[in-house]
């Protein structure tokens, strides 16, 4: 870095060093006319020495400046490499020359400026996920009481009513429809926040897994989906927004197997091991996944070929359960074979919990 940086300083001074060159040639030049012309009138040696001096001093004009320079260098190369933080106190404290003062001044000016429209504009989405949170929280409430009207009046229609029956499980699954996409707002303008909405703790998986299939009963029922669930496996995670994830992926495992007719199996397997942590299954009997569109289906807002054709997909379901899973700092997985169905895998790692942190700030820069 020391001999590039020298060599930097040298180019940008390439003009006064040709410079005083050109000087000390001219000098010389007039030394010996003036030689030529009145013969011993000086010795050769004093040319030489007049050269020496001028090559002395002009060696010694761009040592000094440079070791003046040195530090501001130093630190501005120091700051490019390091790019992702800021480093306008340091170069301002190394300036030397006027013209690396003003660049200085107003790096610092334009810093300030930077920060104050990103403290505007962080103040302007904190307002805004407010308005969310309060936005989904009412609209939780009439849903509700539309649900609790469903039940009551499903309840007194006759059996021998089938079209209003199924009117009211159409309902019912619009109601639930809109109830879900509410909580997926809703978390999705939790992440931000993951770590202070969190509860770690040592959870058995499977209760887990029946407590979300229990909420999914009726569309099971509705679409001939058959829920089996093979082992047991504690782990340590988040309940909550283990549930989240589990949701989403047995609502997407329901809703790409409905057009199939005949019974549909969701086979859910728990494999624990004290040495390698737990490894969860879920494998649907569905409509499986275009093989170009597995390496994008984790990316914010892409639907792919199901979500198109089905019309009901937002893109941001399974992106999501990703970066749950990533903050939590479980891997989760995917494999799927086109009109057969889709796999997907949680891999519960002993000490991948601790990796919490480092791995949700590797995901966003990543995106």
């Amino acid at each position: 870095m020391r001999l590039l940086t020298l060599a930097l300083f040298l180019r940008d001074r390439l003009i006064y060093v040709v410079s005083g060159l050109l000087i000390m040639g001219i000098g010389v030049c007039l030394m010996l006319l003036e030689n030529a012309r009145y013969p011993g009138l000086m010795e050769t040696s004093t040319i030489y020495y007049f050269v020496a001096a001028a090559a002395f001093f002009l060696i010694l004009g761009l040592a000094v400046d440079y070791i003046r320079q040195r530090e501001y260098y130093k630190q501005l190369r120091n700051a490019i490499e390091r790019s992702d933080e800021l480093h306008v106190e340091a170069i301002v404290q190394s300036s030397v020359t006027a013209e690396q003062q003003l660049v200085a001044c107003l790096l610092n000016q334009q810093m300030s400026a930077y920060l104050n429209k990103l403290g505007a504009y962080r103040r302007q989405q904190e307002l805004h996920n407010h308005f969310v949170l309060q936005w989904v929280h009412h609209m939780k409430t009439p849903l509700s009481v539309i649900d609790l009207l469903l039940q009551e009046t499903s309840q007194q229609i006759p059996s021998s009513e089938k079209e209003q029956k199924e009117l009211t499980l159409s309902l019912h699954e619009e109601a639930d429809r809109m109830s879900r996409g509410l909580e997926m707002l809703l978390h999705t303008a939790r992440l931000d926040k993951f770590e202070m909405d969190l509860h770690l703790k040592k959870t058995p998986l499977h209760n887990v897994i029946r407590d979300v299939l229990i909420a999914h009963k009726r569309l099971c029922i509705r679409h001939s989906v058959i829920p089996q669930i093979h082992g047991e496996a504690w782990i340590e995670t988040d309940e909550k927004w283990m549930t989240v994830v589990l949701n989403q992926i047995v609502s997407n495992a329901i809703k790409y197997s409905k057009d199939k007719q005949d019974v549909k199996h969701l086979m859910i397997h728990m494999e624990q091991n004290t040495d390698t942590g737990c490894k969860l299954s879920i494998t649907d009997e569905g409509s499986g996944i275009a093989p170009h569109d597995i390496p994008r289906i984790f990316d914010p807002f892409f639907t792919g070929e199901n979500g198109r054709s089905a019309g009901e997909s937002t893109g941001m379901g399974l992106y999501l359960a990703k970066q749950v899973c990533s903050r939590l700092g479980h891997e989760l997985s995917v494999s799927s074979e086109l009109g057969v169905g889709t796999t997907f895998t949680i891999t519960f790692q002993p000490a991948g919990i601790h990796l919490l942190g480092s791995q949700a700030d590797k995901d966003r820069h990543a995106l």
